[in-house]
């Protein structure tokens, strides 16, 4: 009887969050001295359709000062940023 009937139930997917994850070996493409921003990322053609937020990694390597204006940055992204001469803004 259990195997006839529908099954129905709480799905998580309505609610889950989709992040967009940029590498640091990407920022490579923006000059020196550039603010990264969602915006920015979108103009450049790194990012786009709709997500929640973009999350930077640390796959790859920076050699610009960069500000990187996101609020989700991995700790490894954000030692080779620093190491390079770049900071992190915090973003809102």
């Amino acid at each position: 009887m259990h195997r006839r009937l529908p099954k129905k139930g709480f799905t998580n997917g309505t609610f889950k969050n989709k992040v967009v994850t940029v590498n640091v070996g990407q920022l490579e493409a923006f000059d020196d001295g550039s603010t990264i921003s969602e915006a920015a990322l979108r103009e450049k053609g790194l990012v786009r359709g709709r997500f929640d937020w973009v999350k930077v990694l640390g796959d790859g390597d920076v050699t610009k000062k960069l500000t990187v204006a996101l609020a989700h940055v991995s700790a490894s992204a954000k030692e080779k940023i620093e190491k390079a001469g770049g900071t992190i803004a915090s973003a809102s």
